[in-house]
């Protein structure tokens, strides 16, 4: 049997995952103490059917223990709203959200795209919880998106043609 190899260092392993590009959301849910969001860029489509999502969510975030039990929305940010990646993030002096008000989860107002899910199933991830979640509810709209790679914010041009009228 061969010798167990030892694992990455941990700044390697960020620093080598940086190089692949995401998107950008904010994971909002209804607090102890009222709407609650944070910025989350592990985030991705499961199923179809059922319809699922996966986000990934670090136990020493101080949303974690809320957020595995409740109906939540990823908001997927268009290009416009790095302002309000970096308020969900922590950001210091960052202005009051924009909420949906009649939304049955809270969401925010205006992202590119957003989905509502029940909770539907927990992992073990490590050091984060894998949170599958039952697509409830969606919708989106035109415009570019947020993205981060190499610890910065991008943008990934709308495309004029895609796949949309396959499906």
């Amino acid at each position: 049997m061969p010798e167990a190899l030892a694992p990455p260092n941990p700044g390697t392993l960020r620093a080598c995952m940086s190089r692949f590009a995401t998107g950008v959301t904010v994971v909002t849910y209804e607090g102890d103490d009222g709407p609650r969001g944070a910025t989350m860029n592990s985030f991705t489509s499961v199923s179809a059917e059922p319809p699922l999502v996966l986000i990934s969510v670090a136990r020493r975030a101080r949303c974690h223990d809320q957020l595995l039990d409740r109906p939540f929305c990823v908001n997927i940010l268009g290009a416009e709203q790095e302002a309000v990646a970096r308020q969900f993030a922590g950001a210091q002096g960052a202005a009051e959200p924009r909420w949906v008000a009649d939304a049955r989860v809270p969401r925010l107002a205006h992202p590119l795209a957003w989905v509502e899910c029940e909770p539907w199933r927990t992992y073990d991830g490590g050091d984060h919880t894998l949170v599958l979640g039952r697509v409830t509810d969606l919708g989106h709209r035109d415009g570019d998106a947020l993205t981060y790679a190499w610890s910065r914010f991008g943008t990934a041009a709308e495309a004029t043609d895609g796949i949309e009228h396959l499906i």
